[in-house]
């Protein structure tokens, strides 16, 4: 076995194992895992930490600091970095190219995120954090490597490395154009959070992406799906913070933004949504849905032959509801035509009445004329003459959009059936 011990009892890290307990709802533990790498890292690998020059180095925030402009603060894992160094940065409208104005770390025992003075460095040795400040960062990606051009070196083969980071999660934006914007943090949050939406339990499409707060912008590219898919006009907002600008904006366009700091939570928040609005478009277009049945007339099922009509019938294809038109086939000479009996307007088996009637059973239906030219069971159609639903062009539509998890292969199948035989393009 091995010997282990909670974090902070634990003495011995070398012999025996620590033990940090964590919580994936509420994120306790996970700053104590971080600490305890560090000083695993300090106490038992120091012989093994190699130093080398090349510049290794990390964009963690893209800021805005009074005096000093759009500043960037990285992490400085291997290297010197300089003032007046060239540098590459992965923007999100393409390589940023630029020169280090100047090098700035906090005052001693101060945090680099919290405001105040700095301390201005003409050279910064790994390993650290530091601000930059240099032109032209109001673009670049939290999360991306920084490049340093040295001499000799080609600037348009470090742009390529630069952009390199995007690739892979511009390779995950739908080609069709349908989806949803989704806003991220880092290019490595962003990352996680495409992973996700894609993954086979979630299958979201996504349209755009953008990294850091949501501004008007982002709120304007979302509301393009406005006449499109409603449901895809959506911002999908993970631990970034959105402007008021950007909020008044989407409340008078009808963007919805959803903001978690767990992609979990933005799921949830977003699957909530897609059900209401399937429930209202369900109600919207309740009277236009026709679900594919096909209805064999029992021999002895005919109750009333007029207006009403009320047969027994047997199910023998797809799924028959309350409210599905009604029609026979009839072929005369080498044509195919198609005659309206009418609507059904009620289900019963054994006196009890149904809201539908599945495959294989026999129920008996009443069917209204709805005021059109009635139809009469024996001179019109006879038991022989198979009842099967009056789809249309638009109720396939309907059924694809609102109500596809609602029917099975099988029922899809006949409706594919049904649009052959009523030559539906």
């Amino acid at each position: 076995g091995l010997n282990t011990e909670l974090y902070y009892k634990n003495r011995e890290m070398g012999e025996t194992f620590s033990i940090v307990p964590t919580s994936a709802t509420s994120g306790e533990g996970i700053p104590d895992l971080l600490l305890l790498l560090i000083q695993w890292a300090q106490k038992t690998m120091v012989e093994k930490l190699t130093y080398v020059d090349n510049v290794q180095c990390t964009v963690l925030e893209v800021k805005v600091i009074e005096g000093h402009g759009t500043t960037i603060d990285v992490v400085l894992v291997n290297g010197v970095l300089h003032e007046g160094d060239q540098i590459v940065v992965c923007g999100s409208q393409g390589p940023i190219v630029t020169s280090i104005r100047s090098l700035l770390t906090p005052q001693p025992l101060k945090e680099i995120r919290v405001k105040g003075t700095y301390m201005h460095h003409r050279e910064v040795k790994a390993a650290q954090c530091i601000k930059i400040t240099a032109q032209g960062l109001e673009h670049a990606v939290a999360g991306t490597a920084l490049h340093v051009i040295g001499p000799g070196e080609d600037v348009e083969e470090a742009k390529k490395t630069a952009m390199e980071d995007m690739k892979s999660v511009m390779s995950r934006i739908d080609k069709s154009g349908e989806g949803v914007y989704v806003q991220a943090s880092t290019l490595g949050s962003l990352e996680a959070l495409l992973e996700f939406l894609k993954s086979p339990d979630v299958q979201i499409p996504i349209r755009g992406i953008g990294i850091g707060p949501v501004h008007k912008k982002d709120i304007m590219k979302a509301g393009a799906m406005l006449e499109r898919r409603i449901e895809y006009a959506t911002v999908l907002a993970f631990d970034v913070k959105v402007t008021t600008e950007a909020r008044e904006l989407a409340e008078k366009m009808g963007v919805k933004i959803f903001c978690a700091d767990i992609v979990y939570h933005l799921f949830d928040q977003f699957k909530v949504y897609i059900k209401n609005i399937k429930e209202e478009k369900k109600k919207e277009t309740a009277s236009e849905v026709v679900f594919p049945c096909v209805l064999k007339i029992l021999p002895k099922g005919v109750i009333k032959s007029k207006d009403p009509i009320i047969l027994g019938v047997n199910v023998t294809d797809g799924i028959l509801k309350v409210g599905t038109p009604i029609c026979i086939l009839k072929k005369i000479e080498n044509l195919t035509e198609f005659m309206n009996i009418g609507r059904i307007a009620s289900i019963q088996i054994n006196n009890q009445p149904l809201d539908y009637a599945k495959k294989g059973q026999e129920v008996a239906i009443k069917i209204d004329s709805n005021h059109g030219e009635q139809k009469t069971f024996g001179r019109h159609f006879g038991s022989d003459d198979e009842l099967i639903s009056h789809i249309s062009r638009r109720s396939m539509d309907i059924l694809k959009t609102s109500y596809r998890d609602e029917i099975s292969e099988d029922e899809w199948k006949l409706v594919l059936k049904l649009q052959k035989l009523f030559k539906i393009l």
